[in-house]
């Protein structure tokens, strides 16, 4: 069969509802670009039927609480070593100060990640959520799975004991972030000192058992190939089938400007426009038991990530009010107001609406 009767083939596969097959997503990472806008339609289709005519957003706030870290990921442009000139740290009081602030101008959801300070124990995320808990109504989005492994780690707990106590102190959801690509050799290249595969996998599951829910998401344009990204998409489909955790799936595109893994280990320079939108046309295809595909406008730029809300995504994110992380990398934005990314969303010509962080929908 001629590589474009097999894509037409396909595409009738998903507008019937039919799983796709690993074999099926490399096919789709290798469109070519004539046959890009056709595919494009079908993930259009496809996500108009799981998640109606209209994109959503939520009003959040992003606290970085600290950049010092003792990782080595060399996609990474935001961590410090402790006596760096620019390295910081947040005391809970702060941390606090600036969830509060976010809540008095609308936000819903704080989102909480920070660097692997040398000496931070479960207790001081502990003390944030509490804290945080005692002073706002906010949903609290928080604690990657390797900041879940280290600060468990550091203070003699396993990852069961150390989820349920961050939930009992206030957790309501966590990032999937640290997943990178769930693939070990990649790994080994880019995040030789993070967990594995196998670790981010039994953190995720446990969460989920212990209702947690997460995000799951995904980093692409480096070193990775397709293979990887279908190993990595086919994992977080079963698990998704699995316990039904998973809230939605943010494909992270890597900002290589000020990173290792580029100017030292000549990685590629990100994705591509048009490996974006295959990025999100399979994303959507593929992942059949996820309804909600979120575009990170940090990442994609503000003109890009609006045009994938017609290549199958239905989320735009958050305000973030405030993001760090991709900025050191070389990433331009920081901040979107509500009425910007309602106008795009609309001239995408879709109906904009408030979420929460569980994608029920505030207004």
């Amino acid at each position: 069969m001629n590589k474009s009767l097999e894509i037409d083939e396909i595409l009738k596969k998903a507008l019937e509802g039919i799983r796709l097959s690993k074999e099926d997503a490399l096919a789709l990472l290798s469109l070519t670009p004539e046959k890009v806008f056709d595919a494009g339609k079908v993930a259009d289709r496809i996500r108009e039927r799981k998640t109606g005519n209209y994109a959503t957003y939520v009003v959040n706030r992003n606290i970085n609480f600290t950049n010092i870290c003792v990782g080595s990921c060399a996609f990474c442009a935001f961590r410090r070593d402790k006596n760096s000139n620019d390295a910081y740290f947040y005391t809970v009081e702060k941390i606090v100060e600036k969830a509060k602030a976010a809540e008095a101008l609308g936000a819903t959801e704080v989102c909480i990640q920070g660097g692997l300070h040398p000496r931070l124990k479960i207790d001081y995320y502990g003390d944030i959520l509490k804290n945080i808990k005692a002073k706002t109504s906010l949903h609290i989005h928080a604690f990657s799975p390797m900041e879940v492994l280290y600060a468990s780690n550091n203070s003699g707990l396993d990852i069961k004991e150390g989820l349920r106590y961050l939930k009992d102190r206030g957790l309501d959801s966590m990032p999937g972030t640290a997943a990178e690509v769930l693939v070990d050799e990649i790994r080994e290249e880019i995040c030789p000192s993070k967990l594995s595969t196998k670790e981010w996998i039994d953190i995720i599951k446990t969460a989920h058992s212990l209702g947690i829910p997460s995000t799951a998401t995904l980093l692409y344009g480096h070193i990775e190939e397709n293979k990887d990204i279908v190993e990595h998409l086919n994992i977080i489909r079963d698990i998704q089938d699995e316990t039904g955790g998973f809230t939605e799936f943010v494909p992270l595109s890597f900002i290589h400007f000020k990173t290792d893994a580029f100017i030292k280990n000549n990685s590629r320079a990100g994705a591509t426009g048009f490996d974006e939108l295959k990025m999100y046309i399979t994303s959507r295809l593929f992942l059949d038991n996820f309804d909600n595909l979120q575009v990170s406008w940090v990442k994609l730029g503000k003109k890009l990530s609006q045009l994938m809300l017609r290549f199958g995504a239905n989320d735009l994110g958050g305000t973030l009010m405030e993001e760090n992380i991709s900025k050191s990398a070389g990433a331009e934005y920081e901040m979107l107001s509500e009425k910007e990314i309602e106008r795009l969303i609309i001239d995408a010509g879709l109906e904009p609406k408030q979420r929460d962080t569980l994608y029920n929908i505030i207004r």
